[in-house]
């Protein structure tokens, strides 16, 4: 756990959160910003900063992410119609919390940037 992190706090019930589903490895959560009707955040509960020099067992955790958000999608009725799936990966990206997660966006058309 990273002290400073908002997504660390609350995957440790230091901050409380609506949070939507959660496993050993993962919780999702709404984003407080959404940019589509469906916008949730895929974030795993063990702090990982970025996607760069991934371990065997981070590789792991990210594979089981990408199903957590097909697990939402289908929740959530969007799997047919469709979904994206992005990461922001550095401040020039837009990542503002510097703890690896998905947007999971949805629920109508999406333009270029969701």
């Amino acid at each position: 756990m990273e002290p400073s992190c908002i997504f660390c706090q609350i995957a440790n019930g230091v901050v409380e959160a609506d949070i939507l589903y959660k496993d050993d490895l993962a919780f999702v959560i709404k984003d407080l910003s959404p940019r589509a009707p469906i916008h949730l955040l895929i974030i795993p509960m063990q702090h990982l900063e970025s996607l760069e020099n991934g371990t065997q067992a981070e590789t792991f955790v990210f594979g089981h992410l990408v199903q957590v958000c097909e697990k939402m999608a289908t929740n959530y009725n969007t799997s047919k119609d469709g979904y994206r799936i992005a990461i922001n990966q550095g401040k020039n990206a837009g990542q503002t919390i510097s703890h690896l997660h998905l947007h999971l966006l949805g629920g109508g058309m999406l333009g270029p940037e969701g």
